[in-house]
């Protein structure tokens, strides 16, 4: 899908200020890596949510994480499983992100 299809010129024209275009890019960065992180947690589960579940691993909680990014910082929510053996690829547990890399 090119970008065009969903950003129209018509929708871009909106923003006036570089920080106003900033702010919407941070936010969908911010909604992409969520959305990667659950599907990180559907393979590591091994069915996706809302389906019946095949082993005694589940789904059940979610934790704020902070991490730095080109557009600032930003809190995050990251999902988690039962016996706590989710460990993102994109995001690991006990280490910073920032700048696209992780540090």
């Amino acid at each position: 899908m090119k970008t065009e299809d969903f950003l129209s010129d018509d929708f871009l024209k909106h923003f006036k200020t570089a920080d106003q275009l900033n702010n919407f890019l941070a936010q969908i960065q911010k909604r992409g890596i969520e959305k990667m992180l659950e599907g990180e947690l559907d393979s590591h589960l091994g069915y996706d949510k809302h389906e019946p579940n095949k082993s005694d691993n589940s789904r059940n909680r979610y934790s704020k994480k902070k991490i730095k990014t080109s557009y600032g910082e930003s809190e995050i929510t990251v999902p988690g499983d039962r016996d706590a053996s989710f460990n993102p690829m994109i995001v690991p547990n006990g280490l910073e992100w920032s700048r696209g890399r992780k540090r």
